[in-house]
């Protein structure tokens, strides 16, 4: 069928932890291992693998060793099933709002499933994109100024730094959340002339 190989790990979130562990820029790391800020920024980012001297010029900036980043390193390919609580079929709708994690672990986006209302008067604002979809029932979600009134199906994408609030018009409304992780930095793109 296909040739298996072993997948390389990603080694990028592990140098950001270790550097924020450490409470430095990148501009420092940079000066200590002689590469590029672009570069180390584009190896946190996973958009750049570093070649293994490369890795240990990190590994010595950051005061550890490549055999350790690479041992906190995430597989670069995982599957992980995360399986909904009680898929029994209940006969009484259930109202409780309740929040639950759709992804597990460090990853470069969270996903999250909100079931019922929510606190309506709670602001909130995240550094990067998030992705917010209706599986069931409907949401009233306040950004900019404005109100959206979301139903089963509908999706609204806020970039980072947008503020919010939004609430369950519907009993037993499930809204589902997907962000950029927070510790991602994102790029944006450079205004076109």
């Amino acid at each position: 069928m296909g040739d298996h190989k072993e997948q390389p790990l990603r080694v990028g979130a592990a140098v950001r932890r270790r550097r924020r562990a450490l409470d430095l820029t990148l501009a420092v790391v940079a000066e200590r291992s002689g590469l590029s800020v672009p570069f180390l920024s584009q190896i946190e980012n996973e958009r750049a693998r570093p070649s293994p001297t490369s890795l240990e010029k990190v590994a010595d900036a950051l005061r550890t060793t490549a055999v350790e980043l690479l041992a906190a390193a995430d597989p670069a390919c995982s599957v992980d099933v995360v399986r909904a609580e009680g898929t029994e079929v209940r006969a009484e709708p259930r109202v409780e709002p309740r929040a639950r994690s759709l992804v597990r672990g460090h990853h470069q986006m969270h996903a999250s499933e909100f079931t019922g209302d929510h606190d309506a008067g709670r602001e909130l604002q995240y550094r990067n994109d998030q992705l917010m979809y209706v599986a069931d029932g409907a949401v009233e979600i306040e950004a900019e100024g404005r109100a959206y009134r979301l139903g089963r199906g509908d999706t609204l994408y806020l970039t980072g730094g947008v503020r919010h609030r939004w609430r369950a018009t519907v009993a037993e409304t499930r809204l589902l959340v997907v962000a950029v992780a927070e510790d991602i930095e994102a790029l944006r793109d450079k205004p076109r002339r």
